[in-house]
């Protein structure tokens, strides 16, 4: 750390604590907090440079601070003072951070894994029934007050048996496979790195080739970051693969799947539903979504619960102190850990 005797540490605040104010009350315990007072990214830049972040060490970040700082890549990184070491991001994927610059500028970031395994789970285990079942047709239906339709919708399909397919295998991949395993499906993976033997007896998980998942599966669900190598990684040469009559499960990033090509393979009925919290150019969502009755669009929720966005932030935060205190974090991002 770079204070002087007797100076105080200092942190950047990108955001609003919203739940765990105990645990920040923790951090203003032992560190003077800054809070920008600029709006947008231009004046972000400018109040930086002037100085008025000079001593900080650690940055704790929200989602929505993006809105005011736009990505976390070099430029930005020019602008902070040189004392910033520890970038620590609230929320398990973070796309918004140019971790290769950060690194490049020897700042360490950390992300929150496991504080939102299960409530994305569980929305992606919603989505998985809703799109499966065909309900959205009938749910649209009923509020236009036309009880299931002028027509009934086309009969939905049981979870029972089918073959669910998850790209990605991490903590939200490994949460969901448990969840699925009550419903009777048969699972199957693709991952970057395959899971210990023990551990895929225990979810009952089968590891396959990335061509094997796609042509296999029943449903698939995805459940990886966005990164230069997963940008598009599905499109329509994927959906070629498929089986016609796959269902598509998205709460990771919307940026995973191009959305034009989904578009197209769902009016095809090549895919003949799907589940989506998460969209490519959000808060717009493609027209072609919208007016897809078989879709089940969500905006972006899967976290959106009291007590994981309070165990995100309290994860967060925990970052922040182990910064101040210790010169290090907790959860350090994939990409950093040998630094």
């Amino acid at each position: 750390m770079s204070c002087s005797a007797g100076e105080r540490p200092k942190v950047l605040l990108l955001g609003l604590i919203e739940h765990a104010h105990a645990a920040w009350a923790s951090v203003e315990e032992i560190a003077d907090v800054l809070t920008p007072r600029s709006t947008n990214r231009a004046d972000f830049l400018e109040e930086a440079a002037s100085g008025a972040f000079d001593g900080c060490i650690a940055a704790y970040r929200t989602f929505d601070s993006f809105n005011v700082t736009g990505k976390i890549d070099g430029e930005l990184l020019e602008a902070l003072p040189r004392s910033l070491r520890f970038i620590c991001h609230n929320g398990a994927g973070y796309d918004q951070v140019d971790i290769q610059a950060c690194t490049a500028h020897g700042i360490r970031v950390s992300n929150t894994p496991t504080a939102v395994d299960d409530a994305t789970a569980d929305t992606a285990i919603f989505l998985l029934l809703g799109a499966i079942r065909n309900l959205a047709v009938g749910m649209a239906s009923l509020r236009e007050g036309n009880w299931r339709g002028v027509s009934a919708p086309a009969l939905g399909h049981d979870p029972q048996g089918k073959i669910l397919g998850i790209l990605g295998m991490g903590g939200i991949g490994r949460n969901m496979a448990k969840k699925a395993l009550a419903f009777g499906m048969k699972i199957r993976y693709h991952n970057r790195t395959r899971l210990d033997q023990s551990v895929e007896e225990e979810l009952g998980a089968e590891y396959v080739s990335f061509d094997e998942l796609l042509a296999e599966s029943d449903v698939l669900s995805l459940n990886l970051p966005l990164n230069q190598s997963t940008r598009h990684i599905i499109s329509r040469r994927e959906f070629a693969k498929m089986k016609k009559g796959i269902v598509i499960v998205n709460t990771a990033r919307g940026a995973i799947i191009d959305e034009a090509a989904l578009v197209e393979a769902l009016d095809s009925g090549h895919v003949s539903s799907a589940g989506l919290d998460v969209y490519e150019n959000e808060p717009s969502i493609h027209p072609g979504l919208l007016a897809n009755p078989r879709i089940l669009l969500v905006p972006h929720m899967g976290t959106w619960t009291v007590e994981t966005e309070r165990k995100m932030e309290e994860w967060a935060i925990s970052n922040v102190r182990m910064a101040i205190e210790e010169g290090r974090l907790r959860s350090i991002v994939p990409e950093q850990r040998q630094m």
